[in-house]
């Protein structure tokens, strides 16, 4: 109720919003009293109810080097992912209207009491969809970084033998595909979207993860010395297509099982002849659609922790130290 109340405070007078005077990690958040932002045509304001955090949230305002690469300058704001209530609409906008539930991306500015995006925005710097029944806020606020870079990926393994069934996703029944780092922000995206497309899905993980990995569909492999033999072990039939949304293991995992660069990619890492993805190559819809497989009940996003935003730098820790099984979410 507190969170609610300070929300509705929010969209009168202004609100609260996490803020960077210098660039590094967690010690630099702040968060601020700060005036409303007004929608100019074109735009909509959202009054957030909650902001999913992600790896890229501090890793682009870590230095003044990156952040410049992202246009991004002091003071800045942070966080990407958000889903709320739009409260104000501008000259122009069609399709939104006060009151509505959306989610989408801000880049650098999502964690705060109110945010401005561009009603016709398709990128996650500056976009906003609409909240279908049966997803909640908390939900909504992961879908955007996470969602975009999965479905990206998935669309860039190409087409294999069963992937005609799904061509969207490069994938179909016929695939078995590895993905290294399954357990993670996309990966739990990766995983549970080659499963709806059929592909049977082995990931790697921790040991300790292995229980969530099936939670999710995969099945679960120990990353680390021995990877290519334990995959071989446990698809003797070989493996069609990978994903490294971690570093490069995985990568060479799938070269020594025969799988060709074009059904291979990467999203941290640059190895040539791979290809590569991020969130900006998701086909135009890939949003709704995991929006709609939620709603559905097909696809589940756990949610590992939940922070007010005076805990902000709590959170950011928390999601930093990549441990977390799930996603950070910031309620406000």
């Amino acid at each position: 109720m507190q969170a609610q109340a300070e929300s509705r405070h929010s969209s009168e007078g202004g609100g609260r919003a996490v803020r960077l005077r210098s660039f590094g990690g967690p010690e630099a958040l702040e968060v601020h009293q700060v005036p409303a932002p007004e929608a100019d045509p074109g735009q909509v304001r959202v009054r957030v109810t909650a902001a999913g955090l992600n790896p890229m949230d501090w890793v682009m305002t870590a230095d003044a080097d990156t952040a410049a690469r992202f246009g991004l300058t002091l003071p800045v704001g942070f966080g990407t992912d958000y889903a709320g209530v739009i409260d104000q609409v501008g000259e122009g906008v069609t399709g939104f209207a006060p009151g509505d539930r959306v989610f989408g991306g801000a880049l650098s500015r999502a964690v705060a009491h109110l945010v401005v995006v561009d009603a016709r925005g398709d990128t996650a710097a500056d976009e906003v969809h609409h909240t279908p029944e049966g997803v909640d806020d908390r939900t909504a606020a992961t879908l955007t970084i996470a969602g975009r870079t999965a479905a990206a990926a998935l669309a860039a393994l190409g087409s294999g033998s069963g992937a005609h069934s799904n061509p969207g996703l490069g994938l179909g029944p016929d695939d078995t595909v590895l993905i290294g780092g399954a357990g993670g922000g996309v990966g739990v995206f990766a995983v549970q979207l080659a499963r709806v497309a059929g592909a049977r899905v082995i990931g790697t993980g921790s040991a300790a993860s292995a229980d969530h990995l099936r939670s999710l569909g995969a099945e679960p492999v120990t990353y680390g010395d021995g990877l290519t033999d334990r995959v071989r072990a446990l698809a003797p039939e070989g493996i069609t297509a990978a994903l490294d949304l971690h570093g490069v293991d995985t990568v060479h995992a799938a070269r020594e099982l025969g799988v060709p660069d074009a059904r291979i990619c990467t999203i941290a890492a640059q190895i040539e002849g791979v290809p590569a993805a991020n969130g900006a190559n998701a086909a135009p819809g890939a949003l709704e659609e995991i929006a709609a497989l939620i709603a559905a009940g097909r696809l589940r996003v756990p949610v590992a922790a939940t922070f007010p935003i005076d805990e902000i730098r709590r959170a950011t820790e928390l999601q930093a130290a990549r441990h977390v099984r799930g996603k950070v979410v910031i309620d406000l």
